[in-house]
């Protein structure tokens, strides 16, 4: 019944969950950038939630993999496969020929890279493709004004990178990537578990307990008393070798997480310093905003306006940001482009 019509769409193409936006429609896919082939037929057996629910758990004849990894695409065969069958899910039977379509991906992400994953959009029935910086299509999805000439700054943390920029009059003039976010979290949950308790646990179970209990700061109530939270962990004992089940409290969190926070801090800090005086003194006035599912983490507003003394905003639909910056971007498809090619992005490096 579409056919024929334009569609436009955008695509958070990101480390941990791809999002898909469809204008005039929302949100139509959030899943996890999983995948799953068996490896005697080389047929791809499960995409997004099943397929995660596959890792930690396949037998030798299943290949589960995640096709990005910290920010960038480590295998772009199943990065294909996978866009394919989300863009497909997406688009159910009202495929168009007049697709539009803009694709956020990571800072890290290489030039071949990105032609690459146009090439896949195209291939899917793509007339116009964008590709667009995760920063700057964060900040067009929390509402930031990115066109006007007071500076402002956004501070996305995803799976695999921890994007940072100040963008002022339609460009980032200053920006920082780290390969520090949301998959080093787990890694720092699951290393504190065996250092502390001498148990085990899974990427999966470390998740959760970030999601579930994970905070920046101890929480206290008025009369300074910590409001903690408590959560099961369930893992392997390094000692004995069997299953085991602790209490882990949202202190122990606070504890695992404390470096891989102070890390983005830092990256906050030194960006700020690329910053001309000007932009900089904009920042201090108008203050930063959090998204991303990293900057949801409990208490991480509070401390990094404690460390830097500026005002910190989490994005109210911090989760979603990047996906519906990419779709909101194809309202002013001249501005697009001029977003796109991040001239002031390259002036600055």
């Amino acid at each position: 019944m579409f056919f024929g019509f334009t569609k436009d769409m955008g695509i958070d193409l990101g480390t941990a969950n791809t999002l898909i936006y469809i204008v005039d429609k929302g949100i139509v896919v959030n899943e996890p950038s999983v995948i799953a082939r068996d490896n005697y037929s080389g047929k791809i057996i499960a995409v997004g939630v099943p397929a995660k629910q596959m890792l930690g758990k396949a037998p030798d004849s299943i290949t589960v993999v995640r096709p990005l990894q910290d920010g960038v695409i480590s295998d772009f065969d199943m990065t294909a496969e996978m866009l394919k069958e989300f863009i497909a899910r997406a688009l159910s039977k009202n495929r168009s020929t007049k697709l539009r379509v803009v694709v956020g991906v990571p800072s890290g992400v290489t030039e071949v890279e990105k032609r690459a994953v146009e090439e896949v959009v195209r291939a899917m029935g793509a007339r116009e493709v964008y590709i667009l910086e995760e920063p700057m299509a964060a900040a067009i999805g929390c509402g930031l004004p990115i066109d006007e000439p007071m500076g402002c700054m956004v501070v996305d943390i995803g799976g695999g990178t921890t994007d940072i920029a100040i963008i002022a009059l339609g460009g980032i003039v200053a920006s920082t990537s780290i390969r520090h976010a949301g998959d080093k979290f787990n890694e720092a949950i699951v290393a504190y578990m065996r250092k502390a308790y001498g148990l085990l646990i899974g990427e999966r179970t470390a998740e959760e307990l970030k999601i579930n209990i994970g905070c920046a700061m101890v929480p206290h109530d008025s009369e300074g008393g910590e409001m903690l939270e408590t959560m099961e962990a369930r893992g392997r004992d390094l000692a004995t070798g069997l299953p085991k089940v602790i209490q882990v409290s949202s202190r122990d969190l606070f504890y695992a997480l404390q470096e891989s926070v102070d890390i983005v801090v830092d990256g906050i800090k030194s960006t700020l310093e690329k910053a001309p005086p000007e932009i900089a003194a904009d920042i201090t006035l108008n203050g930063l905003v959090l998204s991303g599912g990293g900057g949801m983490i409990k208490g991480l507003d509070a401390l990094i306006e404690e460390q830097t003394g500026m005002h910190v905003e989490l994005a109210e639909n911090a989760f979603e940001a990047v996906a519906l910056g990419t779709g909101i971007s194809l309202k002013d498809v001249e501005k697009l482009k001029r977003y796109a090619s991040n001239k002031l992005q390259q002036k600055y490096r």
